[in-house]
């Protein structure tokens, strides 16, 4: 498990501390080192539904860790193309490395600019999650 400081550039964060990294024309979605160091060991992960229709920012899973269960949300607005089956025997993936084989979702986005333009990049997410730190 990491100490949850990592914020890796190039990617996009929303304020719940879900990230979303364009790959072609979908988005691998995962929830950032701040949120994995902040539920601690992660015991199950509840996904979304493959070919679902998501809402940026609408609740599309669940995250359980031995401390609480915590919905997460979809950054971007679309359809889920792609699950992240290793999750289901290795949740821990997503302590060890949350923006790698932690990863939980891909989606193909219906407007990418119209939803990156609501996240904040690498840089303003440090700034928030300083903010929360206190």
């Amino acid at each position: 498990m990491t100490d949850g400081t990592k914020v890796e550039t190039g990617l996009f964060y929303t304020s719940e501390h879900e990230w979303a990294k364009p790959d072609g024309d979908i988005v691998i979605i995962g929830i950032s080192d701040y949120a994995q160091a902040a539920l601690h060991e992660i015991v199950y992960v509840e996904p979304p539904k493959k070919d679902a229709e998501v809402t940026q920012g609408g609740a599309i899973g669940a995250v359980e860790s031995v401390k609480a269960v915590s919905d997460f949300y979809s950054p971007v607005t679309g359809t889920v193309v792609e699950v992240n089956e290793a999750l289901m025997n290795n949740p821990e993936k997503i302590n060890a490395d949350p923006y790698g084989e932690g990863w939980i979702a891909k989606i193909k986005p219906n407007n990418w600019a119209a939803n990156v333009a609501k996240l904040m990049d690498a840089e303003k997410y440090k700034q928030h999650i300083t903010t929360l730190k206190h």
